[in-house]
C-alpha cells in the first residue's frame, strides 16, 4: 500500500528557509566564534569585579557607580603591571642560564652517573650515547642563538594578546559601568510580577555561582602562591645559588596558573620545580616534596572548605567542562568553564523543578477537572 503525501509549495519553502536561516546563523556565530568569547570573557570578568565595585561605589560620596569601577580598574591594572614587572625578567633571566647550563649539565650528568657508564660501556652503547649527548648540546646552542628570533616572531602574537586584553578590560568597564541600568530596564519588561520574581531568583543563583566561584578560587590560589613563595625564598636563604628573585616568581607564577582549573597547579608545581633544579638539584627535590605534600593538603582540606557548595559539580563534569573550554576558547576558556558549568547546572535544576511542580498540578484531581472541561468547550 502506497502513501502519498501532498505539502504545498508554502509550507516547502518556508522549511527551506528555515533550515537555510539555520545554517546561516551557525556560521555567523562560528565566524564570530573570536569576538562572541571576548564578550564572554568580559561579561565573566564583570560579574567578578561587580560585588567590590558596588562595596567601593557605596563607600564613595555619592556612591559614584563610576569611581567604583575607575577605583577597581586602576588596582586591576596595577595587579598586571606587577605581573609583567616581577615575573617577565625572572623568566627571561632564568631561560637564559638553563639555555647556557645545559651543555655543562650534560658533561657533569655523563661524568657522575657511574652505574649507567658502566653499563653503557658493559653493552658497547657508548658510540650512540655519545652522539646523542653531542646531539643535545648542540640542539641547545642552536636554539640559544635563534632566541632572538623566535622574540621578533612572537611580537605579532603577543600584539594580539594585548589588543584581545585592552578590548576585554574595556568590555568590561562598560559592562560594569551600565550593567544595573540594562538590568533595571530587563525587569521592567515583565508584565507578571510573579514570573519576574522567579527569574530574578534564577539570576541570583547563577550570579551566585560564579561570583562564589570566583572568590573561593581566588582565595585558593592566593593561599598556594604566598607559601610557595615562602618555601622558595626559605630555600634562597639555604642554598646561596638561588636567587631571591624566584620568591617573587613563584608568587605571581603559582597565582596566575592556579586559576586554570584541574590542571593549573601540577603546571605551577613542576615548572617551579625545575626552575630550582636548573639552579640547584636538591633545593628542586625539596620544592617537589613540598609540592606534594600541600597539593595533598589543599585538595582535602583546604579547598573543599573554601569552595563548598559553591559549584557542586562532580569531578567527571568538571573535567568535560574545563576539557570543552580549553579547546572552545584556550587559556581564558578554561578559566571561565567551571562558573558556566555550574549556571548551566543551575539553569538545568529549574528547568526540572518547574517541569516536576506542573506534572504534580496536573495529577491534582481538580486540575484534571478544570483540563477536561477546556477540552470539551
Amino acid at each position: 500500500m502506497k502513501v502519498r503525501i501532498e505539502i504545498d509549495t508554502k509550507t516547502f519553502v518556508r522549511f527551506w528557509l528555515v533550515v537555510i536561516g539555520f545554517g546561516l546563523a551557525g556560521l555567523a556565530i562560528y565566524s564570530a566564534k573570536d569576538a562572541l568569547i571576548l564578550l564572554g570573557v568580559s561579561l565573566f570578568l564583570a560579574l567578578a569585579l561587580n560585588r567590590p565595585v558596588a562595596a567601593i561605589a557605596r563607600k564613595l560620596p555619592g556612591k559614584s557607580r563610576l569611581g567604583g569601577t575607575a577605583l577597581a580598574y586602576v588596582t586591576l591594572i596595577l595587579l598586571l603591571g606587577c605581573v609583567v614587572w616581577f615575573v617577565v625578567p625572572p623568566i627571561v633571566q632564568q631561560s637564559a642560564k638553563f639555555v647556557e647550563s645545559v651543555p655543562s649539565l650534560v658533561d657533569q650528568a655523563g661524568s657522575q652517573w657511574h652505574g649507567v657508564n658502566s653499563f653503557i660501556d658493559k653493552n658497547n652503547l657508548r658510540p650512540q650515547v655519545d652522539a646523542m649527548l653531542e646531539n643535545l648540546k648542540q640542539q641547545s646552542s642552536a636554539w640559544a642563538a635563534s632566541v632572538g628570533t623566535n622574540i621578533l616572531s612572537s611580537v605579532g602574537s603577543l600584539a594580539s594578546f594585548l589588543t584581545s586584553l585592552f578590548l576585554v578590560l574595556v568590555l568590561s568597564f562598560l559592562m560594569l559601568l551600565e550593567g544595573p541600568t540594562w538590568v533595571r530596564r530587563l525587569w521592567g519588561l515583565y508584565n507578571d510580577q510573579e514570573k519576574m520574581e522567579r527569574h530574578k531568583k534564577l539570576v541570583g543563583r547563577m550570579y551566585n555561582v560564579v561570583t562564589g566561584y570566583v572568590s573561593g578560587q581566588l582565595t585558593v590560589s592566593g593561599i598556594d602562591a604566598v607559601l610557595s613563595g615562602f618555601v622558595v625564598f626559605v630555600l634562597s636563604l639555604t642554598f646561596p645559588v638561588i636567587n631571591s628573585n624566584l620568591a617573587m616568581l613563584t608568587v605571581m607564577a603559582t597565582f596566575i596558573l592556579t586559576l586554570i582549573p584541574m590542571f593549573g597547579a601540577t603546571i605551577a608545581g613542576a615548572l617551579i620545580s625545575l626552575l630550582l633544579l636548573f639552579n640547584d638539584v636538591t633545593a628542586g627535590i625539596i620544592y617537589a616534596i613540598y609540592f606534594v605534600v600541600y597539593q595533598q593538603i589543599e585538595n582535602n582540606f583546604v579547598s573543599p572548605s573554601i569552595q563548598s557548595k559553591k559549584v557542586e559539580l562532580s569531578a567527571l563534569t568538571v573535567l568535560v567542562a574545563v576539557t570543552i573550554g580549553l579547546y572552545v576558547g584556550g587559556l581564558l576558556g578554561g578559566l571561565v568553564a567551571i562558573p558556566a558549568a555550574g549556571a548551566a547546572k543551575v539553569l538545568l535544576e529549574n528547568y526540572l523543578e518547574q517541569a516536576k511542580a506542573n506534572r504534580v498540578e496536573s495529577e491534582k484531581p481538580l486540575s484534571k477537572l478544570v483540563k477536561k472541561l477546556k477540552n470539551e468547550s
